[in-house]
Formats: C-alpha cells, structure tokens, sequence
C-alpha cells in the first residue's frame, strides 16, 4: 500500500483555490443574489435611517463544537482540494447508489479511484483511517460496481483509495491519503 502525507492548510492569497462544486457554486450566486437585493433596499433607506455600524467578523468556530456532519463535510472538502492539487479530475462527490455512498469518484490519468474520507478531531478513538474494515470494503466494491454499471468506462483500473484527516486546529491538518488501501487487506 502506497501513502503520500501532506500538513495541509488553508491556501495562502496567492495561490489558487480549488475549484468549487455546482452545489458550492449555486450557494455563492444565492449569496451574491441576497447581498445585491441587501445593498438595493440599503440604498433606498439611505435617506431615512441613520447608518449602522459595522459588525465586527464573526468568531471562528472551535473543532471541537462541530458536529459529526460538520466535520465529515469539512473533511471532504479539504480532500478535494488536496486531490485536484495533485491534478485528479474530480468526477462526482458524495455519489449515492443502492449500495450506499462514495465519497469521492476521481479519475487520475487511467484509473478510476473512489475515495473514502475519514475526518478526526483526535486520535482517542484511533486512526481515522482504522475505521475503514472489511465490511467497508466490500460495500465500496459493491458501490464501484453500480458505477461502473451507470457510466459508460471501458478499460479502466479501479483502485480504492483512503484519505484519513486528523484535524489539528481551525485551520490545519494532518492528511494522509492511503493509496490501494484495500490492495493490503
């Protein structure tokens, strides 16, 4: 089983983001929408009422207030990044068959590579990674199969792929992707 690790944090100004979803983009047009009706009606009352001052930027959130989803959401969203860092077509996230869910289907040069993320907060109860087992696995190969059934791929290798995410703070991680991770089981 191959690994590559990575100390991952948020990207400085000069480099480039990673690409956003559809889901993640139709959210910021939402947004974009709601601040120009804001800065309309601001606009109109501009006359009337007296201005407010600014509000002073929220708080960031403690890793230890998130909730499960919050975490696992967050998690997902740093392997993306992490993986189109490394030039992997990311092809669906969060991909939902009858045999349960992939986290994320990503094409790197011929293989197709379905990627399980484990997100911690801590190592109390193990290894992020140490919760994929035999069970998981199987469900994966199942998962691959409905895939490979619904999109029309011929002559390509399949591997499945980990990426375990130990949160070190608000804004830093311990990532390590685990490469074949179920070659070795």
């Amino acid at each position: 089983m191959e690994e590559s690790q990575a100390l991952c944090t948020k990207p400085k100004e000069d480099e480039a983001p990673c690409k956003e979803s559809a889901g993640a983009k139709r959210a910021n047009a939402t947004e974009e929408a709601k601040g120009a009706k804001r800065a309309k009606a601001a606009k109109e009352a501009k006359g009337t009422k007296e201005p407010k001052e600014p509000k002073e930027p929220k708080e960031t959130k403690d890793v230890a207030s998130y909730s499960p989803h919050e975490l696992g959401k967050r998690g997902e969203e740093a392997a993306a990044c992490f993986l189109e860092r490394r030039e992997y077509e990311i092809l669906d996230r969060n991909w939902k068959c009858i045999a349960g869910e992939a986290d994320i289907v990503a094409l790197q040069d011929d293989t197709l590579c379905f990627i399980e993320v484990k997100t911690r907060k801590d190592a109390q109860k193990g290894f992020p990674s140490e919760a994929v087992d035999t069970r998981k696995r199987s469900r994966y190969e199942r998962i691959a199969a409905c895939y490979l059934k619904d999109h029309d791929y011929a002559d390509v290798r399949v591997r499945f792929d980990i990426i375990a995410i130990l949160v070190l703070g608000e804004d830093r991680a311990f990532l390590r992707h685990h490469l074949n991770a179920f070659g070795s089981m």
